[in-house]
Protein backbone atom coordinates (compact mmCIF):
# COMPACT_ATOMS: atom_id res chain seq x y z
CA UNK A 1 0.00 0.00 0.00
CA UNK A 2 2.52 2.65 0.75
CA UNK A 3 4.64 2.11 -2.50
CA UNK A 4 1.58 2.33 -4.33
CA UNK A 5 0.72 5.60 -2.52
CA UNK A 6 4.32 6.98 -3.11
CA UNK A 7 4.49 5.82 -6.78
CA UNK A 8 0.62 7.74 -7.28
CA UNK A 9 2.41 11.02 -5.81
CA UNK A 10 5.51 10.68 -8.07
CA UNK A 11 2.84 10.09 -11.40
CA UNK A 12 0.63 13.05 -9.74
CA UNK A 13 3.45 15.44 -9.38
CA UNK A 14 4.76 14.95 -13.08
CA UNK A 15 1.35 15.20 -14.52
CA UNK A 16 0.69 18.66 -11.87
CA UNK A 17 4.41 19.89 -13.38
CA UNK A 18 3.31 19.66 -16.70
CA UNK A 19 0.64 22.37 -16.67
CA UNK A 20 2.67 25.31 -14.62
CA UNK A 21 0.54 28.22 -14.14
CA UNK A 22 -0.86 27.79 -10.85
CA UNK A 23 2.38 28.39 -9.24
CA UNK A 24 4.92 31.00 -9.90
CA UNK A 25 7.94 29.82 -7.72
CA UNK A 26 8.50 26.84 -5.80
CA UNK A 27 11.51 26.68 -3.13
CA UNK A 28 12.90 22.73 -2.66
CA UNK A 29 14.54 22.44 0.37
CA UNK A 30 15.68 19.44 2.04
CA UNK A 31 16.39 18.77 5.52
CA UNK A 32 18.04 16.67 7.61
CA UNK A 33 18.56 17.36 11.93
CA UNK A 34 17.95 20.59 11.30
CA UNK A 35 15.38 21.63 14.08
CA UNK A 36 16.99 24.25 15.20
CA UNK A 37 17.29 26.33 12.02
CA UNK A 38 14.14 25.23 10.86
CA UNK A 39 11.58 28.21 12.29
CA UNK A 40 14.39 30.79 11.64
CA UNK A 41 14.67 29.37 8.01
CA UNK A 42 10.49 29.89 7.70
CA UNK A 43 10.61 33.20 9.14
CA UNK A 44 13.17 34.53 6.93
CA UNK A 45 11.59 32.95 3.81
CA UNK A 46 8.46 33.47 4.19
CA UNK A 47 9.41 37.45 4.58
CA UNK A 48 11.71 37.07 1.50
CA UNK A 49 8.56 35.71 -0.64
CA UNK A 50 5.85 37.72 0.28
CA UNK A 51 7.19 40.78 -0.41
CA UNK A 52 7.81 39.20 -3.90
CA UNK A 53 3.78 39.48 -5.00
CA UNK A 54 4.09 36.18 -6.56
CA UNK A 55 2.17 32.81 -5.74
CA UNK A 56 4.96 30.60 -4.06
CA UNK A 57 5.10 27.41 -2.64
CA UNK A 58 7.98 25.94 -0.06
CA UNK A 59 8.40 22.19 -0.25
CA UNK A 60 11.01 21.35 2.54
CA UNK A 61 11.93 17.53 2.61
CA UNK A 62 12.21 16.28 5.83
CA UNK A 63 15.31 13.40 5.08
CA UNK A 64 14.27 11.13 7.96
CA UNK A 65 15.83 13.51 10.50
CA UNK A 66 16.18 11.47 13.66
CA UNK A 67 15.82 14.61 15.74
CA UNK A 68 12.50 17.00 15.89
CA UNK A 69 12.94 18.35 12.86
CA UNK A 70 9.76 16.67 11.67
CA UNK A 71 7.69 18.17 14.70
CA UNK A 72 8.99 21.54 13.95
CA UNK A 73 8.10 21.67 9.96
CA UNK A 74 4.67 20.09 10.94
CA UNK A 75 4.33 23.15 13.29
CA UNK A 76 4.91 25.94 10.32
CA UNK A 77 2.79 23.73 7.86
CA UNK A 78 0.05 24.34 10.43
CA UNK A 79 1.06 28.29 10.48
CA UNK A 80 1.44 28.97 6.75
CA UNK A 81 -0.20 26.42 3.92
CA UNK A 82 2.48 28.00 2.03
CA UNK A 83 4.65 25.59 3.51
CA UNK A 84 4.00 22.50 2.44
CA UNK A 85 5.62 19.19 4.20
CA UNK A 86 7.17 15.95 2.98
CA UNK A 87 8.67 13.31 5.45
CA UNK A 88 10.62 10.43 3.83
CA UNK A 89 10.41 7.00 6.09
CA UNK A 90 14.50 6.70 5.87
CA UNK A 91 17.32 9.16 5.46
CA UNK A 92 17.49 8.27 1.57
CA UNK A 93 20.21 11.44 0.96
CA UNK A 94 20.40 14.71 0.04
CA UNK A 95 19.70 13.89 -4.21
CA UNK A 96 17.04 12.02 -3.07
CA UNK A 97 15.71 14.56 -0.89
CA UNK A 98 15.90 16.84 -3.65
CA UNK A 99 14.31 14.70 -6.56
CA UNK A 100 11.13 14.48 -4.23
CA UNK A 101 10.76 18.12 -4.41
CA UNK A 102 10.88 18.30 -7.50
CA UNK A 103 8.66 15.72 -8.41
CA UNK A 104 6.62 17.64 -6.33
CA UNK A 105 6.50 21.17 -7.01
CA UNK A 106 4.02 22.97 -9.46
CA UNK A 107 5.85 26.53 -9.25
CA UNK A 108 7.39 27.24 -13.41
CA UNK A 109 10.87 28.46 -11.72
CA UNK A 110 12.18 26.39 -8.77
CA UNK A 111 14.55 27.12 -6.80
CA UNK A 112 16.78 25.45 -4.00
CA UNK A 113 18.42 26.24 -1.38
CA UNK A 114 20.03 24.46 2.03
CA UNK A 115 17.57 24.58 5.72
CA UNK A 116 21.68 24.97 7.96
CA UNK A 117 20.45 29.06 7.13
CA UNK A 118 24.25 29.27 5.56
CA UNK A 119 22.36 30.42 2.60
CA UNK A 120 20.10 33.66 2.42
CA UNK A 121 17.09 33.78 1.58
CA UNK A 122 17.42 37.39 1.16
CA UNK A 123 19.50 36.35 -2.38
CA UNK A 124 15.96 35.02 -3.99
CA UNK A 125 15.02 38.33 -5.73
CA UNK A 126 18.51 38.61 -7.18
CA UNK A 127 18.29 35.25 -8.59
CA UNK A 128 14.94 35.52 -9.98
CA UNK A 129 15.73 38.86 -11.35
CA UNK A 130 18.86 37.23 -12.90
CA UNK A 131 16.72 34.48 -14.72
CA UNK A 132 14.19 37.38 -16.27
CA UNK A 133 17.24 38.38 -18.48
CA UNK A 134 16.53 35.41 -20.33
CA UNK A 135 18.81 32.43 -18.52
CA UNK A 136 17.36 28.68 -17.65
CA UNK A 137 19.33 28.42 -14.77
CA UNK A 138 20.99 30.72 -12.52
CA UNK A 139 23.54 29.29 -9.73
CA UNK A 140 24.44 30.81 -6.80
CA UNK A 141 28.77 31.66 -5.98
CA UNK A 142 29.38 31.53 -2.62
CA UNK A 143 32.32 34.26 -3.27
CA UNK A 144 33.08 34.44 0.21
CA UNK A 145 32.34 31.45 1.55
CA UNK A 146 32.53 30.73 5.38
CA UNK A 147 33.73 27.39 5.54
CA UNK A 148 36.69 25.51 6.94
CA UNK A 149 39.67 25.71 4.28
CA UNK A 150 40.93 22.69 3.98
CA UNK A 151 37.84 20.26 4.76
CA UNK A 152 35.50 22.18 2.66
CA UNK A 153 36.86 25.21 0.75
CA UNK A 154 39.81 23.56 -0.86
CA UNK A 155 38.34 19.80 -1.92
CA UNK A 156 35.41 22.19 -3.29
CA UNK A 157 37.69 24.77 -5.70
CA UNK A 158 39.33 21.46 -7.12
CA UNK A 159 36.24 19.66 -7.57
CA UNK A 160 34.77 22.84 -9.11
CA UNK A 161 37.63 23.20 -11.51
CA UNK A 162 37.62 19.66 -12.70
CA UNK A 163 34.05 19.79 -13.24
CA UNK A 164 34.62 22.93 -15.28
CA UNK A 165 36.82 21.62 -17.84
CA UNK A 166 35.41 18.30 -18.44
CA UNK A 167 32.18 19.61 -19.03
CA UNK A 168 33.01 22.70 -20.81
CA UNK A 169 29.91 24.55 -17.59
CA UNK A 170 31.75 27.08 -16.45
CA UNK A 171 30.99 27.62 -12.97
CA UNK A 172 32.91 28.82 -10.00
CA UNK A 173 30.77 26.65 -7.29
CA UNK A 174 28.88 23.51 -8.09
CA UNK A 175 28.17 22.87 -5.00
CA UNK A 176 26.16 25.72 -3.73
CA UNK A 177 22.76 24.52 -3.35
CA UNK A 178 20.65 28.03 -3.69
CA UNK A 179 20.03 27.89 -7.53
CA UNK A 180 16.98 28.42 -9.52
CA UNK A 181 15.82 26.14 -12.56
CA UNK A 182 12.89 26.53 -14.91
CA UNK A 183 10.78 23.84 -14.35
CA UNK A 184 10.81 22.27 -17.70
CA UNK A 185 14.75 21.90 -16.94
CA UNK A 186 14.33 19.54 -14.35
CA UNK A 187 11.37 17.91 -16.00
CA UNK A 188 14.03 16.18 -18.32
CA UNK A 189 16.16 15.03 -15.82
CA UNK A 190 16.64 12.14 -13.83
CA UNK A 191 18.13 12.27 -10.70
CA UNK A 192 19.95 9.49 -8.24
CA UNK A 193 22.85 8.77 -6.56
CA UNK A 194 24.29 12.06 -5.21
CA UNK A 195 23.70 14.10 -8.55
CA UNK A 196 22.16 17.54 -7.78
CA UNK A 197 25.21 19.41 -7.54
CA UNK A 198 25.72 18.46 -11.09
CA UNK A 199 22.35 19.57 -13.01
CA UNK A 200 23.90 22.11 -14.76
CA UNK A 201 26.83 20.00 -16.23
CA UNK A 202 24.16 17.55 -17.15
CA UNK A 203 21.76 19.81 -18.31
CA UNK A 204 24.20 21.07 -20.80
CA UNK A 205 23.42 18.48 -23.35
CA UNK A 206 20.15 20.44 -23.67
CA UNK A 207 21.71 23.72 -24.76
CA UNK A 208 21.12 25.61 -21.85
CA UNK A 209 21.42 29.39 -21.03
CA UNK A 210 23.51 29.39 -17.58
CA UNK A 211 24.10 32.43 -15.24
CA UNK A 212 25.98 32.41 -11.96
CA UNK A 213 25.91 35.18 -9.45
CA UNK A 214 27.66 36.37 -6.12
CA UNK A 215 25.53 34.95 -2.94
CA UNK A 216 25.68 35.57 0.67
CA UNK A 217 27.24 32.57 2.98
CA UNK A 218 27.31 32.65 6.59
CA UNK A 219 28.98 30.16 9.20
CA UNK A 220 26.78 27.55 10.47
CA UNK A 221 24.73 28.49 13.62
CA UNK A 222 23.13 25.45 14.35
CA UNK A 223 23.42 21.82 14.69
CA UNK A 224 26.50 20.55 13.11
CA UNK A 225 27.94 20.02 9.07
CA UNK A 226 26.67 16.44 7.29
CA UNK A 227 29.75 16.55 5.15
CA UNK A 228 33.29 16.41 5.46
CA UNK A 229 36.57 15.96 3.63
CA UNK A 230 35.17 11.74 3.14
CA UNK A 231 33.42 13.54 0.40
CA UNK A 232 35.74 14.25 -1.97
CA UNK A 233 35.66 10.66 -2.97
CA UNK A 234 32.24 10.30 -3.34
CA UNK A 235 32.42 13.43 -5.81
CA UNK A 236 34.83 12.15 -7.53
CA UNK A 237 33.38 8.91 -8.63
CA UNK A 238 30.23 11.54 -9.42
CA UNK A 239 32.26 12.79 -11.89
CA UNK A 240 33.68 9.88 -13.42
CA UNK A 241 29.79 8.29 -13.80
CA UNK A 242 28.54 11.67 -15.30
CA UNK A 243 31.52 12.10 -17.51
CA UNK A 244 30.91 8.43 -18.86
CA UNK A 245 26.98 8.97 -18.75
CA UNK A 246 26.86 12.43 -20.97
CA UNK A 247 29.84 11.37 -23.22
CA UNK A 248 29.88 7.68 -23.82
CA UNK A 249 26.32 6.38 -22.89
CA UNK A 250 25.18 6.49 -26.91
CA UNK A 251 28.58 4.94 -27.90
CA UNK A 252 30.61 3.06 -25.05
CA UNK A 253 32.54 1.52 -27.81
CA UNK A 254 34.65 4.09 -27.83
CA UNK A 255 35.90 3.66 -24.27
CA UNK A 256 36.03 0.26 -24.01
CA UNK A 257 37.21 -0.19 -27.41
CA UNK A 258 40.04 2.32 -26.02
CA UNK A 259 40.67 0.01 -22.82
CA UNK A 260 40.29 -2.70 -25.21
CA UNK A 261 42.84 -1.89 -27.31
CA UNK A 262 45.63 -1.12 -24.88
CA UNK A 263 45.04 -3.91 -22.71
CA UNK A 264 45.71 -5.97 -26.17
CA UNK A 265 48.87 -3.92 -27.31
CA UNK A 266 49.91 -4.27 -23.82
CA UNK A 267 49.95 -8.10 -23.49
CA UNK A 268 50.92 -8.56 -26.92
CA UNK A 269 54.22 -6.27 -25.67
CA UNK A 270 54.89 -8.39 -23.14
CA UNK A 271 54.35 -11.73 -24.73
CA UNK A 272 57.35 -10.48 -27.50
CA UNK A 273 59.15 -9.67 -25.01
CA UNK A 274 58.84 -13.28 -22.73
CA UNK A 275 59.62 -14.49 -26.22
CA UNK A 276 62.46 -12.77 -27.53
CA UNK A 277 64.11 -14.17 -23.47
CA UNK A 278 62.95 -17.14 -24.34
CA UNK A 279 64.51 -17.88 -27.90
CA UNK A 280 67.63 -15.40 -27.27
CA UNK A 281 68.74 -15.32 -23.60
CA UNK A 282 67.49 -19.08 -23.10
CA UNK A 283 65.13 -17.65 -20.44
CA UNK A 284 61.88 -20.49 -19.28
CA UNK A 285 58.56 -19.36 -19.57
CA UNK A 286 57.28 -21.65 -17.08
CA UNK A 287 58.44 -19.99 -14.41
CA UNK A 288 57.30 -15.90 -14.52
CA UNK A 289 54.57 -16.22 -12.17
CA UNK A 290 54.81 -11.56 -11.71
CA UNK A 291 53.75 -11.84 -15.34
CA UNK A 292 50.53 -13.45 -14.92
CA UNK A 293 49.91 -12.10 -11.53
CA UNK A 294 50.54 -8.81 -13.40
CA UNK A 295 48.02 -9.65 -16.24
CA UNK A 296 45.47 -11.11 -13.95
CA UNK A 297 45.24 -7.85 -11.65
CA UNK A 298 45.18 -5.61 -14.81
CA UNK A 299 42.48 -7.84 -15.99
CA UNK A 300 40.52 -7.71 -12.82
CA UNK A 301 41.28 -3.82 -12.80
CA UNK A 302 39.14 -3.32 -16.37
CA UNK A 303 36.71 -5.86 -15.32
CA UNK A 304 35.46 -3.84 -12.12
CA UNK A 305 35.37 -0.09 -14.18
CA UNK A 306 33.85 -1.66 -16.78
CA UNK A 307 31.38 -3.31 -14.25
CA UNK A 308 30.90 -0.01 -12.69
CA UNK A 309 30.26 1.67 -15.30
CA UNK A 310 27.58 -1.25 -17.01
CA UNK A 311 25.96 -1.14 -13.85
CA UNK A 312 25.17 3.15 -13.74
CA UNK A 313 23.74 2.40 -16.91
CA UNK A 314 21.40 -0.34 -16.09
CA UNK A 315 20.42 1.85 -13.01
CA UNK A 316 19.61 4.74 -15.20
CA UNK A 317 17.88 2.82 -17.66
CA UNK A 318 15.89 1.10 -14.36
CA UNK A 319 14.97 4.40 -13.05
CA UNK A 320 13.83 5.93 -16.48
CA UNK A 321 12.29 2.81 -17.62
CA UNK A 322 10.16 1.82 -15.08
CA UNK A 323 9.93 5.70 -13.20
CA UNK A 324 10.05 3.93 -10.28
CA UNK A 325 10.74 6.24 -7.37
CA UNK A 326 14.39 6.01 -5.40
CA UNK A 327 12.41 7.40 -2.05
CA UNK A 328 9.87 5.96 0.02
CA UNK A 329 7.32 8.94 1.66
CA UNK A 330 5.72 8.61 5.23
CA UNK A 331 3.77 11.99 5.36
CA UNK A 332 2.71 14.66 2.63
CA UNK A 333 1.32 17.56 4.25
CA UNK A 334 0.18 20.00 1.28
CA UNK A 335 -3.34 20.94 2.04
Amino acid sequence: MAENFNNSVHKESRNSGSQPGNIDISIVIPVYNEEESIPHLAESLATVLEKLGRKYEVLLVDDGSKDKSYERLAEIHKKNKNFKIISFRRNYGQTQAMRAGFDNATGDIIITLDADMQNDPRDIPAILKKMEEGYDIVSGWRKNRQDKLFSRRMPSVIANRLISRLFNVHIHDYGCTLKAYKRDILDNIELYGEMHRYIPAVASWMGVEIAEIPVNHYPRKFGKAKYGISRTVRVILDIITIKFLLTYSKKPMQIFGLIGVAASFIGLGLTVWLIAERLFFDKSLANRPLFILSIFIFLVGIQLVTMGLLGEIMMRTYHEGTGKPTYMIRNFLKD
